[in-house]
């Protein structure tokens, strides 16, 4: 959860020193290439330093290490944060814009998150399209997302179905300073897309909590191996940033995807029983490796019912895997839900 204004002249220097992009020279009669400032998923993964603090956005709780300069690329050239797979439609304090494709900011100044809201939704949509959705694959969600910043009054976010909008909240860490934060709500958005209504009962919501945790966390590890940018927390952890406000440490993690949690440990709670179908998709991912997993794992959810339970999301599962890649993988994946003692198999 972060906030905004322009950062110091000392403050853009530092970025623009760290080896990443900074602005291109256009071309004769060309564009340049739009650059901002984003956190390397969150500042405590790319520190390891688990004792960071949010002390109300202050620039100083983060070092300039934990901040990257990378190309924002999809923008429409109208200077604002709208492109072909994100925009930012609303937002508190000065809206983001630049005639000159320079996005750079720190915490401190709302537009960071602007910034960060932009990039993260976009890379999660690039992602899913380096998996072939929306080419050999149908799309999946491959349209813009429109996200408001801090118009959510307390210390949550969420994605409405109704606007079809993606919504970040503030207080202590604000979400969008947390890149999986960011891309655990586009994992809502992504299940709306695919199927209207999804999580129309107590199990298909824990499935989509657990779809957008661990989507979360294989875009900031793709996007780590993409940009070379370190992990130096545990991979299984998701929103280690923002979650340092009301977790005790000594690692802070907003959820995990290896619990060991199976089916006898269902409470009722979908965020709580979301964490027995995250572990079932980890250990694929695991099993079969990010790429195969993960094509199975979103083809799949085009064939959930919007009020699925485990058993039959997980039937699904194994049939798409096995559509797409065999028995093998269909009884690979078959293992990781009878692991998780999901009934119905």
């Amino acid at each position: 959860m972060p906030r905004l204004a322009l950062a110091t002249a000392a403050a853009l220097t530092a970025l623009a020193g760290l080896a990443t992009p900074a602005l291109a020279k256009p071309a004769p009669g060309g564009p340049v290439t739009p650059v901002g400032s984003v956190f390397m998923v969150n500042p405590v993964q790319s520190t390891g330093n688990e004792s960071l603090t949010d002390t109300k956005d202050a620039a100083t709780d983060v070092p300039a290490s934990a901040y990257a300069a990378v190309a924002l690329r999809g923008l429409d050239g109208s200077g604002h944060l709208t492109g072909r797979w994100a925009a930012v439609r609303s937002e508190t304090g000065t809206p983001a814009y630049s005639a000159t494709g320079d996005y750079r900011y720190t915490r401190d100044d709302d537009r960071f998150e602007q910034v960060m809201a932009y990039f993260w939704v976009n890379e999660a949509q690039e992602y899913l399209q380096s998996l072939g959705f929306g080419s050999e694959l149908p799309g999946a969600n491959n349209r813009v997302q429109n996200v408001r910043l801090n118009q959510w009054g307390s210390d949550n976010s969420f994605f409405t179905d109704k606007k079809d909008e993606i919504r970040f909240g503030k207080g202590g860490v604000d979400d969008a300073e947390d890149a999986e934060v960011i891309v655990h709500e586009y994992g809502h958005a992504v299940h709306e897309a695919q199927v209207p209504g999804f999580g129309s009962s107590p199990e298909a919501g824990a499935i989509g909590e657990a779809f957008g945790d661990y989507l979360a966390v294989e875009v900031s590890n793709a996007a780590d191996a993409r940009y070379g940018w370190p992990r130096l927390t545990p991979d299984a952890c998701v929103a280690d940033w923002d979650s340092t406000g009301y977790t005790p440490g000594p690692v802070h993690c907003l959820r995990h995807l290896d619990t060991g949690k199976t089916y006898a440990d269902v409470v009722g709670e979908v965020h709580a029983d979301g964490e027995i179908w995250s572990q079932a998709l980890y250990d694929i991912r695991k099993a079969l490796g990010a790429r195969t997993a993960d094509r199975i794992i979103v083809n799949a959810q085009f064939s959930f019912a919007p009020d699925t339970t485990f058993g039959a999301a997980a039937l699904k599962t194994v049939a798409t895997a096995r559509q797409m890649y065999g028995d093998g993988a269909a009884e690979t994946v078959r293992h990781a839900f009878t692991d998780r003692r999901i009934p119905g198999l």
